[in-house]
């Protein structure tokens, strides 16, 4: 077995390297002055089995152009099994197409295929059908569990497990039963790449503590309308997130530190570090992967 970390995700192979006892394979990614990128290898993968561990992050062009790259040089040096293992999956949330606009996560689907990947690994990618978008077997993995038990000192009698959105709710579900707390969700309009609309919450949230969960935190204005909408409907504070993808693009951070929000829990799929100013606390699911690529490896389906 061989690791490959790519540059979105170094630090998170290299625990996932340290947790197996294996080889992490250097490379060398070049940048040209027009803007192209060439990738080598530093040493031979003829014969091997190697996984490619790379999030395709912001920039995510950039991420997936090295994913490709990446897995074109492991081929050409002869690997004999081939598997991405993608923390977070960039233009999951593309899909659905409406109106005349472009279905984005079937195009980054289909040029991932070009890839030649043997198996694919996802984590907590957005929804569960974006399965059918791939030709090649997908291990579709769930942080839930880890971060879960991180939220755990935080729950109490009087916590509930609040989804800040409908297509959260399957999530939301999975940290109720975990805790054993009750849940309720918000109905939320997506204005745009930014903006939300809370309409009001749906469950008993009256004097109790919300433990906000998600897949990801971009920018966060689903979180802000979240706990607009908590407060309007008589949800004790002060509140906890937790998500498995913490982007944490544009103003986000500036959003996040408005909030009463005392305890924030977020994977390391992306590159992330804690943040006392956000009461940010980042788990690894290095763990989580190391799991599935010894299993895969060895072949073992339990």
């Amino acid at each position: 077995m061989i690791l490959v970390a790519g540059p979105a995700s170094t630090r998170l192979g290299g625990e996932v390297a340290g947790l197996l006892g294996v080889k992490e394979l250097a490379h060398e990614c070049r940048r040209f002055p027009d803007g192209e990128m060439e990738i080598e290898l530093r040493d031979g993968v003829r014969g091997r089995d190697v996984f490619l561990i790379q999030s395709t992050c912001p920039p995510v062009s950039e991420h997936l152009t090295e994913l490709l790259l990446l897995s074109d040089a492991c081929r050409r040096a002869g690997a004999s099994r081939l598997t991405a293992v993608i923390p977070y999956f960039g233009y999951a949330r593309q899909d659905r197409r409406t109106g005349r606009g472009s279905l984005g996560a079937r195009v980054a689907a289909d040029l991932i295929g070009t890839g030649a990947f043997d198996r694919l690994m996802l984590i907590d990618a957005h929804t569960a059908s974006i399965e059918g978008f791939f030709d090649m077997p997908i291990d579709h993995l769930t942080a839930v569990p880890v971060l879960a038990e991180a939220a755990r000192r935080s729950v109490g009698d009087n916590s509930v497990v609040v989804a800040p959105d409908l297509g959260a709710v399957k999530l939301a579900r999975e940290y109720a039963r975990l805790l054993t707390v009750p849940m309720a969700f918000v109905h939320k309009t997506r204005l745009s790449g930014a903006a939300v609309e809370a309409h009001g919450v749906i469950g008993d949230v009256r004097n109790r503590v919300p433990l906000i969960i998600d897949d990801m935190l971009s920018t966060g204005g689903t979180i802000e309308a979240a706990v607009g909408a908590l407060h309007a409907a008589g949800a004790a504070g002060p509140m906890s997130v937790a998500v498995t993808h913490a982007l944490l693009v544009g103003q986000a951070r500036d959003v996040l530190r408005r909030l009463p929000i005392a305890r924030m829990i977020a994977g390391n799929t992306v590159p992330v570090d804690a943040a006392a100013d956000l009461h940010l606390e980042v788990v690894s699911v290095a763990p989580l992967i190391a799991a599935a690529v010894r299993r895969h490896h060895v072949g073992d389906s339990t």
